[in-house]
């Protein structure tokens, strides 16, 4: 049914990435791969540099973690019987990545939430709108990590000690099957939970506490639906990230370093890991990224009506637009240059204002809300 200002949803599909209506598992899944595709070097740059960072750090914990004497000898068949090492550098570069994709989706909001909403998307526009909320976003992300990781430690404690002070096995084998579970099962609960506050701090100028208890609001009644899009999002990742695009690197890695030892061997093995890794995870992260940031627009959507309230007011363009001094039309008509940069900043904060829950803080200059 047509909005007010004559937008249809089904004449818009074909055009936007991202339809304006609570959307499918199906159509977020879509979405997130369509925000790719129509904007690559955006997510696929910014996803270039946090995956670099993360997995050159991985590499060189890896190089130091294994001792002076595998040092050596670093080959993928040497590595294949480092079982435990192996898992622990493992799990140490999935949180990572995991913190990765928290930051990414966090960067990509504004992206998604303007093509949401049918707003122009200037280049070096998400760095923009998340840039006032950089230092949030971090330790939002940081603190979703770590709650989730107090989750799955607290219960496994037990069995830690039991087996430090040489218990009897049978205490020993009980606390590991029920703390394990336990941890892994609070860990996923409590992830999905507070997963959507990381979008909310940067579109909705939340405090990292704001935002986490707005994360409960928005999850409320619907976290199956959530463990559900993200299960299926996790296993495009898994059979992307560590099979389809990492096969020929490891190729690589089998046929010329299957057999050699000493340290020039093991720094271009490794060298050629991380490239693989990199690449990998390079793709996988805006697509988890841009999934967390849809869910969070249709957690508002189902539970705010925020499709409805934005089509009371005439579509974002139009609203901001005819707002005095800002929108695009004040950016096109402005021939100063430091007028220009006010006025497109008036239309960012026009833009976040879409998104806010609260009143509207006051502009300068105008003494009153907006």
């Amino acid at each position: 049914m047509p909005g007010p200002d004559g937008w249809d949803d089904d004449a818009d599909v074909d055009t936007q990435g991202v339809p304006f209506r609570p959307m499918s598992i199906s159509e977020m899944l879509d979405g997130a791969i369509a925000g790719i595709r129509r904007r690559p070097r955006t997510s696929l740059g910014l996803s270039v540099g946090i995956s670099t960072v993360i997995q050159v750090a991985s590499s060189i914990a890896a190089y130091f973690f294994i001792g002076d004497v595998a040092r050596e000898e670093v080959t993928p068949d040497v590595l294949l019987e480092s079982l435990g090492a192996q898992l622990t550098l493992t799990v140490m570069g999935l949180v990572l990545s995991a913190y990765g994709i928290l930051l990414l989706s966090g960067l990509l909001a504004p992206i998604y939430g303007r093509e949401l909403v049918g707003m122009p998307i200037a280049p070096r526009q998400a760095w923009r709108d998340a840039r006032p909320r950089l230092g949030r976003l971090a330790a939002t992300a940081a603190a979703v990590m770590a709650i989730s990781l107090i989750a799955l430690v607290v219960p496994i404690v037990p069995f830690a000690l039991l087996i430090a002070a040489d218990a009897h096995p049978g205490l020993s084998v009980l606390a590991g099957i029920l703390g394990f579970p336990i941890g892994i099962g609070l860990m996923v609960w409590l992830y999905l939970l507070f997963v959507l506050a990381v979008p909310a701090v940067v579109l909705e100028r939340q405090t990292v506490r704001g935002a986490l208890r707005r994360a409960v609001t928005l999850s409320k009644g619907r976290w199956f639906r959530t463990f559900g899009t993200l299960l299926l999002a996790l296993l495009v990742t898994v059979f992307m990230g560590f099979f389809a695009l990492r096969i020929p690197f490891l190729f690589v890695q089998l046929i010329f370093f299957g057999d050699s030892s000493g340290s020039d061997s093991t720094m271009a093995a490794l060298a050629v890991d991380t490239l693989g890794r990199i690449v990998s995870w390079s793709v996988v992260l805006p697509f988890d990224a841009g999934v967390i940031a849809l869910l969070y627009m249709d957690r508002r959507m189902r539970r705010e009506g925020f499709d409805l309230e934005l089509r009371t007011r005439g579509r974002s363009v139009t609203a901001i637009s005819a707002a005095p001094e800002t929108g695009v039309q004040s950016v096109q008509g402005v021939q100063n240059g430091q007028d220009a940069q006010d006025a497109q900043g008036d239309q960012e904060e026009g833009f976040i204002d879409l998104w806010r829950t609260g009143p509207l803080p006051a502009r300068p200059g105008t003494g009153a809300n907006p």
